[in-house]
């Protein structure tokens, strides 16, 4: 953004002197965007094209490329631009979502662009003349005569809502339309043409409730709301200009809608300053800022106006554009956007609130009016006035004035500690209130108050013992909360502090509060959520005996937050025994199941398993909730507890799993089958067969029910063969037919089928065996037939099955008869397979079985034995006769079955009872049976059989005639039976092959006998052609000469006149002629056609055939096709021109000559063909006839014929064409003559032929003629005609055209006329690049830099305009170059622009690019590859906003190398977008830690390791151990004792003690005290020993103070400060072997009374109670570090009494004036006294 800083003065009645401009002003203006650079025309930048409901969108309706679309410019997305191919009259936008309503005429319709989807369509009466979204589900639509609204809810229709006022009827154009936020008013808004060229406005305000209208005079106006002073409730006020007949404009501000007439908001009217040059100037918007309570105005000629809804004054008035703005839109959060006709500007002006107040003060000289917008907008700018104000009312003792105006002083600056102090100074007057709670009433009305407000009134009010009071401000959240407020109100209210710690986020003290209140289940989360550690072990191990069911919720709370160790909390649990508690905790604390809690798993499950409570073991396994646990060790106490199923999950080892298995399984009661089962399922094959071995031998009948259910389960993992052989071992079938009974129906294995029937069979279950021998499919039948003969069954049937199912009915049959089981063998045929009796029948012949039997057989199964199988078992056998009576029987009960009479038909061959009769009258049997069966005994009774067979066996009938002679019978049967495929078979010789005798003979046979013997003239047809198929030519030929000329009936028959012509064109081509003229009766034409085909070329013949018939023809239409076709031979076969035109002249028709000339036409005889085709009058091919005469160049002798051609056809292409044959022959003014005439010529095209043919004379009077400009001017240049050539490109008015008449002028130096083209030509930015490539390559840059310099001055000048200026600039001109960009940089391609500078390196004009484009990281790499562009500031400025923060690096290195002085600069202001440690790296690899030290100091605060080592190097190189001291204590994150190893040895002491002070605080105590003993800093080396608990350390360090050191005091002191830590045999003993008795004595009175203490507490813990104790109060009092009774602390590990500081152990003895160390290690000073008072309040030390 930046300031308008050119006006053309303030108000008209501000003073001059206040009317300079140059300060800044109180609005932010800029141009957000472009549409012309965007793709939108500028013909399409104005009212009705394009609409802005929002500061979201921009729509256009473009139709200026000739495609109509919809342009959408997404301000919201970068201003995104979306293009979509939709024809509309006007597009408008939804305010907030992607809804487009479109309408074209009197259609509206509305899209979903997201849904792609139509909401909603209607059809308007009138046409619409004014439409927008009033909100974002309702349309206002204005027509000629009335206003309506349509909403994009539900279906309805557009619904009036009211009729234009007649005063806004006619002429009056709608500019605007508004609808109150209460959608109870409507304002349309219009302007008309008045007089003197003055521009009148008029609005209708239309109430909606009352139904009324008022006219209003005016062009514009706007509805907001405000919060007038005094009122709660908000006004709904109308603000419009009103104008009337010479009369000022005025502003108007009133109130409507508002019911109760008292207190509405009005203000008197304003005159609108208009400026003195703009008198006719008017507004054409007004939009207002709700929350600002700022009105814009915009007029017609670009003014800008501002006024304050509250005052109705007009804070500002400038002119923003010299465009005309034709639409604006409001800005969320204040000010408006607004569009620029035809230029396409989009403007944002905004409130410039920095400026505002200071503005109206210095140049409106309104100080009130600042201070109410100061308030109102919290503006900066007006300390100085609400401070004097404030003064003054003080002064005045106006109190209350005073209060408000602090309270209401913006960014709260009255609102110190000074006012306070002032209101608190001012006494009170009698009956009221003090001044103080008068300002502190007033800002709690107003608001919140601040931290120091609301302290200072805590204070007072709890004084008076009204906390009621402030809980109330609290629940209002008036006050802000604070530590001290909680402090202050601590004492008082728990409850109430306890919320102000929470919203000031004071953890300790808000946790303090908690366990005062007994609130301990919400310290977990509210401890967790704050990230404040707290020492819950200990608060957990008081809880515990007071409140075991409250330990246990908050120990669980705690391992949910990992807030403690799960091992201390089961330590503490069961050290009381409570393992109920231990056991819901840890299925707390363990239910995330992590490999690291395997110990406590088992600990769980053991603590239930050996604690009596093996039940909750179980449901925990049974839950599989933990699997981390020590397996074995768990199984073996499951087994202990009697949990065997337990057990056997957890065992690995088999003997294991086959012990509990066998004890479980043992006891019906225990066992779980189930489970049982599903564990096999987890075992090896071979594991599982030792189980099921162990199960069977150890109790068979009590487990084969498990075993053989498992067995079924897994017999595919174990295999059925070894678990049939387990149960074979154990000799226990009964158990095999149970297990193979569960699997037997669905394995397909013929091992488990065959041994199921075995076992079936052994346990006698022989239905089994029948039943699997009948259904199964799988079993191995050979194998079980074999088993079923040897076990011999007392019932067969399972065997017959078998044997019937895999035909074995041979086995069968033997096996039954020789075991007498005939009756087997009867229900056998009889019932199960009849049709398997010719088997069995054929079986017993061999068997010699009695023949009596067989006929009962055979008779008792009757039909239902196939014959055909049951004759080929008996004759192969030779015993067919033995079914005679049989097959008679059959034959006379009306049997029709084929295969009977077969049977009984070969039994009278063979008997010879007159077969022939019967192969002639029987109709079922099958011909190619007894066929065969007679081939060798009778070959006639064959010939019969087969003849009777209807053509099926016509291939046997024909073997048999040729094996045995009968070719007359075949003769006669081929030509009865006319079947070419027949004939095909006896006639056809394959390839190579030599003719046969038989086929000769049959030939004959046919010729000789069959054919004279026939009077069918279809048979001899059919002859006739099987011998044409046979290729039998010249036999055929012979044939139809015997036949046609030779006289018989079938001479005149014209199939076989037909016939033999063809037969001859195919065989004998001499003979044809001669039969053409002795034959009549054939067809001609057809065979005339065949004659001259490719495949026989008898030409000549075809031609007889043509000229014979034509002769004949009567009809003159028919004669004429056959001269046609008779001619076409002549000229397309024989190519016999001359003879073609003596048979045309003789005939003398026109489709001869025109048959004729087309054949000349294709011998490229153009001059004859056209002579033809004048005979013929013929214009049919004058395409063609052109296109020869164009090849020959005959111009002159086409004019004839194109001529004729005219008069018949009226086509463009004949005067076309006769218009380029002028031109060609340069007969320019018979072409002018011609052109001038009527005609249907395409002059356009012929002009361009002639063009393209160089005859610009001729195409110059073609394109005069029908105005083509363009093509005019282009002739023009070619006859070097230049001023011509730019009249007439003037007249076309096309970019193409002037490109073309600008390269000529250029080529031609015609600087003059060639700049007139490039001033039309540059406007496009699509032709620009190519205009200056001309001139660029001609070499006159000077020439074409003038030319852009002039046409930045166009109204169209585009952006492409003055970026190629500037890179013609940067090319031949730099120093113009950076003027250039500063004025116009907004309008170039920037990343052009910046291309051209960087070849020609321009590096400083490049930043500047870079810069005003946002594109500042490219910046900040272009100063710091090229350091002549640098300027400090504009880097700084840059580096703020770069995105890639690799940048910020490469800046910080240049800084390093050219501007070392500025680089902490550079670096704080870089401090937020930085890697630090990154920083550091950098720092240290250029040696410029030290250069940086400001910066490392500003950013240690984050504790990075690489900052606090950098920063710790340089004070050990400082030698600042101070500053070291302090980064150790505040900053810990850095390698500690690789810092300690570095200065333990250094030469000053401070920095050793600072190695030994890091010792200790990594736990490295031993190192500590050795560096502190060795510089006898023996304070040091005692505190250490205190931290490091470890008693073997005091011991060590006592014995160095009195052995080597023999210092007392030291001695004592360590006994002090370690006390928990000393033994007492050590310290008397170190005490009386070196007479320091003196010094242990106050150790040892302590240590008395301690243990005194002890004693007295266990005998008081023993006592009985007198009374019970509040438990949550000794849980509270203890976890806060004191007795029930209030009484003294005892000492523990590091304690201490509360009220010292040194927080030792025990009081130091009682000593006059102090002790001093010679070593120097530790000093003493002062009286440290005895026991501290043991009565007295010991406060929260402890904890």
């Amino acid at each position: 953004n930046f300031y308008i800083v050119k006006s053309r003065g303030g108000c008209p009645h501000y003073p001059s002197s206040l009317r300079n401009m140059a300060a800044p002003v109180p609005v932010l203006f800029n141009e957000a965007l472009n549409l012309t650079n965007s793709g939108v025309a500028a013909e399409s930048i104005k009212f009705g094209s394009t609409s802005m409901e929002s500061d979201k969108y921009i729509t256009v309706c473009d139709s200026s490329s000739g495609t109509p679309q919809i342009i959408i410019v997404d301000m919201s997305a970068g201003n995104e631009v979306k293009k979509r191919p939709i024809k509309a009259e006007a597009a408008i936008m939804n305010p907030l979502s992607q809804v487009l309503a479109l309408r074209s005429g009197t259609t509206l319709q509305i899209f979903n662009l997201e849904l792609q989807a139509r909401m909603k369509s209607s059809t308007m009466n009138e046409q619409v003349v004014f439409w927008r979204w009033t909100s974002n589900n309702n349309i206002a639509l204005v027509t000629p005569t009335a206003v309506f609204h349509w909403s994009i809810e539900g279906e309805s229709a557009p619904v009036k809502l009211f009729d234009r006022h007649q005063s806004l009827a006619e002429g009056v154009q709608i500019i605007n339309y508004q609808v109150s936020n209460d959608k109870k008013w409507c304002l349309l808004m219009g302007i008309k043409a008045g007089a003197g060229g003055v521009i009148d406005g008029q609005m209708q305000l239309y109430s909606v409730d009352k139904r009324v209208s008022q006219v209003l005079q005016g062009h514009t106006a706007v509805f907001t709301t405000i919060l007038p002073e005094g009122r709660t409730d908000k006004a709904q006020v109308l603000c419009f200009e009103e104008k009337k007949p010479d009369q000022p404009s005025k502003l108007f501000v009133m109130e409507v809608g508002r019911e109760v007439k008292e207190g509405t908001f009005r203000l008197q009217p304003v005159a609108i300053p208009v400026p003195a040059d703009a008198p006719n100037d008017f507004p054409v918007s007004m939009q207002a800022s709700s929350d600002q309570g700022i009105v814009y105005m915009v007029t017609k000629m670009g003014y800008l106006y501002m006024f304050d809804v509250f005052t109705a004054k007009c804070l500002y008035r400038a002119r923003i554009t010299q465009g005309t703005i034709f639409v604006t839109a409001p800005i969320t959060g204040g000010g408006i956007i607004a569009i620029t006709a035809r230029q396409g500007q989009v403007l944002r002006v905004g409130l410039n609130k920095e400026a505002l107040a200071p503005y109206v003060v210095t140049t409106l000289r309104d100080s009130e009016l600042a201070i109410s917008l100061a308030s109102r907008l919290n503006l900066p700018g007006a300390d100085d006035l609400y401070v004097n104000q404030f003064q003054q009312l003080l002064a005045q003792g106006n109190v209350a004035a005073a209060a408000k105006l602090a309270a209401k002083s913006p960014n709260g600056v009255l609102r110190c500690p000074d006012t306070i102090s002032r209101f608190q100074a001012i006494p009170g007057q009698p009956g009221q209130p003090q001044p103080v709670f008068q300002y502190f009433s007033i800002l709690l009305e107003s608001g919140k108050l601040n931290q120091l407000e609301s302290i200072e009134l805590a204070r007072p009010v709890l004084q008076q013992g009204k906390a009621q009071l402030l809980e109330k401000w609290l629940q209002e959240d008036k006050l802000h909360c604070s530590e001290q407020l909680g402090d202050l109100i601590a004492s008082v209210d728990v409850n109430m502090a306890l919320s102000i710690y929470l919203r000031a986020e004071v953890p300790e003290k808000a946790i303090n509060c908690m366990m005062q209140r007994g609130e301990f289940d919400k310290i977990v989360a509210y401890a967790t959520k704050v990230g404040f550690r707290a020492d819950y072990t200990y608060m957990l191990q008081s809880l515990a005996h007071s409140n075991p069911t409250g330990a246990l919720e908050f120990a669980k709370q705690l391992a949910n937050a990992s807030l403690v160790d799960p091992n201390q909390v089961v330590e503490l649990f069961m050290s009381q025994n409570r393992i109920q508690e231990t056991t819901a905790f840890l299925l707390e604390a363990l239910k995330a199941n992590k490999p690291e809690e395997g110990y406590l798993q088992t600990k769980l499950l053991e603590v239930n398993l050996r604690g009596g409570s093996p039940q909750v073991a179980d449901a925990i396994l049974q839950n599989k909730m933990f699997t981390h646990y020590d397996r074995p060790y768990i199984g073996k106490l499951c087994e202990a507890a009697g949990l065997s199923q337990r057990a056997i999950e957890h065992f690995t080892e088999v003997d294991d799993v086959k012990r509990s298995l066998v004890a479980m399984c043992s006891n019906p009661q225990t066992m779980n089958p189930d489970f049982v089962i599903a564990f096999f399922g987890s075992l090896s094959p071979d594991d599982s067969i030792e189980c099921l071995k162990e199960l069977l031998g150890r109790n068979m009948r009590g487990t084969i029910q498990i075993v053989t259910q498992v067995a079924a389960k897994y017999t595919e993992q174990i295999g059925s063969e070894k678990l049939c052989t387990l149960f074979e071992d154990f000799k226990c079938y009964e158990g095999m037919f149970m297990y193979l009974g569960q699997i037997v129906n669905l394995s397909t294995d013929p091992h488990v089928h065959f041994k199921y029937i075995e076992s079936a069979a052994k346990t006698q279950n022989f239905k089994e065996v029948e039943r699997v021998c009948r259904d199964s499919t799988v079993f191995d039948p050979a194998t079980v037939k074999a088993f079923l003969m040897e076990a011999k069954l007392p019932d067969p049937r399972p065997l017959i099955q078998v044997c019937d199912r895999f035909d074995f009915v041979d086995e069968m049959t033997a096996y039954l008869y020789s075991n007498n089981a005939t009756k087997y063998i009867e229900v056998y045929c009889q019932k199960v397979s009849p049709a398997k009796t010719p088997f069995v029948i054929g079986k017993l012949l061999d068997l010699d079985c009695n023949e009596d039997f067989i006929r009962g057989l055979l008779n008792s199964v009757g039909i239902n034995c196939p014959v055909d199988d049951l004759v080929e078992q008996v004759e192969r056998r030779n015993r067919l006769r033995l079914l005679q009576p049989w097959l008679e029987a059959q034959v006379a009960t009306g049997n029709r079955e084929t295969a009977t009479h077969n049977a009984i038909g070969k039994i009278y061959i063979t008997l010879n009872r007159d077969p022939n009769s019967f192969l002639k009258n029987n109709q079922f049997y099958d011909p190619a049976v007894l066929g065969k069966f007679c081939e060798k005994l009778d070959p006639s009774l064959a010939f019969v059989a087969y003849q009777r067979a209807a053509g099926s066996c016509d291939d046997q009938l024909i073997e048999v005639c040729n094996a045995n002679g009968l070719f007359k019978d075949l003769a006669r049967y081929l030509v009865e039976k006319q079947d070419g495929d027949l004939w095909a078979t006896v006639l056809n010789v394959a390839e190579d092959a030599v003719e046969t005798p038989n086929r000769r003979a049959l030939i004959d046979q046919v010729v000789q006998t069959a054919l004279p013997e026939t009077k069918n003239p279809d048979e001899v047809s059919s002859t006739v052609k099987a011998f044409m198929a046979g290729e039998l030519t010249s036999e055929l030929i012979e044939l139809l000469e015997r036949i046609v000329l030779q006289g018989s009936d079938f001479s005149e028959n014209k199939n076989l006149q037909n016939l033999l012509i063809l037969t001859a064109i195919k065989a004998d081509p001499s003979r044809v002629i001669e039969y053409i003229n002795r034959l009549d009766n054939f067809d001609g034409p057809e065979i005339a056609k065949i004659a001259v085909s490719s495949e026989y070329e008898l030409f000549e013949e075809g031609f007889v055939i043509y000229t014979k018939f034509s002769k004949r023809e009567k009809d003159a239409a028919a004669k004429a096709q056959l001269d046609v076709a008779a001619i076409s031979v002549l000229v397309d076969n024989l190519h016999a021109m001359d003879r073609a035109k003596e048979f045309a002249e003789r005939v003398g028709t026109d489709e001869v000559w025109s048959t004729l000339a087309k054949a000349q036409l294709r011998e490229a005889l153009v001059n004859e063909a056209i002579s033809s085709f004048i005979k013929a009058k013929d214009p049919s091919y004058y395409t063609e006839v052109i296109a020869k005469a164009e090849e020959a160049g005959s111009y002159d002798q086409l004019t004839p014929y194109l001529s004729m051609a005219r008069k018949k056809v009226k086509e463009p292409t004949l005067d076309t064409m006769l218009i380029y044959a002028l031109a060609r022959a340069d007969k320019l003014g018979e072409l002018e003559e011609f052109v001038a005439a009527p005609n249907v010529a395409n002059i356009q095209n012929i002009g361009e032929r002639c063009f393209n043919e160089e005859l610009y004379k001729s195409a110059k009077i073609l394109f005069a003629s029908v105005n083509n400009n363009a093509k005019l001017a282009v002739c023009y240049v070619n006859l070097g005609q230049f001023r011509e050539a730019v009249d007439s490109a003037t007249k076309a008015n096309a970019v193409s055209t002037w490109k073309e008449v600008s390269k000529a002028c250029v080529e031609a130096k015609e600087f003059r006329l060639a700049s007139m083209c490039g001033m039309h030509i540059i406007v496009h930015p699509d032709h620009l690049e190519e205009l200056i490539n001309l001139y660029t390559r001609e070499g006159y840059p000077d020439e074409l830099i003038s030319m852009l310099e002039q046409g930045c001055g166009l109204e169209g000048a585009h952006a492409g305009v003055f970026t190629e200026l500037a890179v013609l600039y940067s090319k031949y001109n730099p120093s113009k170059l950076m003027e250039h960009i500063k004025i116009f940089w907004s309008r170039m391609n920037i990343s052009k622009l910046l291309r051209a500078c960087e070849k020609a390196r321009l590096w400083t004009e490049a930043v500047f690019l870079f810069k005003e484009d946002g594109q500042f990281d490219s910046a900040v790499k272009m100063m710091v590859e090229h350091p002549t562009a640098f300027v400090h500031d504009l880097f700084l400025d840059c580096c703020q906003k770069v995105r890639n923060t690799e940048v910020l690096y490469k800046a910080i290195s240049f800084y390093l190398e050219f501007e070392p002085s500025h680089l902490n600069k550079l670096l704080n202001v870089l401090t937020p977008n930085l890697d630090h440690s990154r920083v550091v790296h950098l720092l240290r690899k250029s040696e410029a830690l030290a250069l940086a030290a400001p910066y490392l100091k500003s950013v240690q605060k984050e504790n990075l390791s690489a900052v606090n080592e950098a920063l710790n190097e340089l004070y050990i190189e400082e030698e600042d151990y101070e500053s070291l001291r302090s980064s150790i204590d505040d900053f810990d994150n850095f390698e500690q004792l690789v810092l300690a190893q570095k200065v333990e040895k250094h030469e000053l002491l401070e920095f050793r003690r600072v190695a030994a002070y890091l010792f200790k605080k990594n736990k490295r105590y031993t190192e500590s005290m050795d560096l502190s003993k060795g510089d006898k800093m023996y304070k040091d080396a005692i505190d250490t020993a205190s931290d490091s608990n470890n008693a073997e350390l005091v011991e060590n360090l006592l014995r160095f103070f009195v052995e080597e050191q023999k210092d007392q005091e030291c001695f004592c002191a360590c006994l002090y400060t370690c006390y928990s830590l000393v033994q007492p045999d050590v310290a008397i003993e170190l005490a009386w072997r070196f007479q320091m008795t003196d010094f242990v004595m106050p150790y040892v009175i302590q240590y008395v009374r301690h243990m005194h203490d002890k004693v007295k507490k266990l005998e008081d813990s023993i006592a009985p109670k007198e009374e019970d104790v509040d438990t949550n109060t000794q849980a509270v009092e203890s976890m806060m570090g004191m007795q029930p009774d209030g009484g003294m602390l005892q000492l523990g590990n590091g304690g201490g009494y509360p009220g010292y500081a040194g927080g030792g152990g025990m009081p130091m003895p009682p000593q006059n004036g102090g002790m001093y160390n010679n070593g120097g290690g530790m000093q003493m000073q002062g009286n440290m006294g005895g026991m501290p008072n043991m009565n007295q309040n010991m406060g929260m030390g402890g904890f």
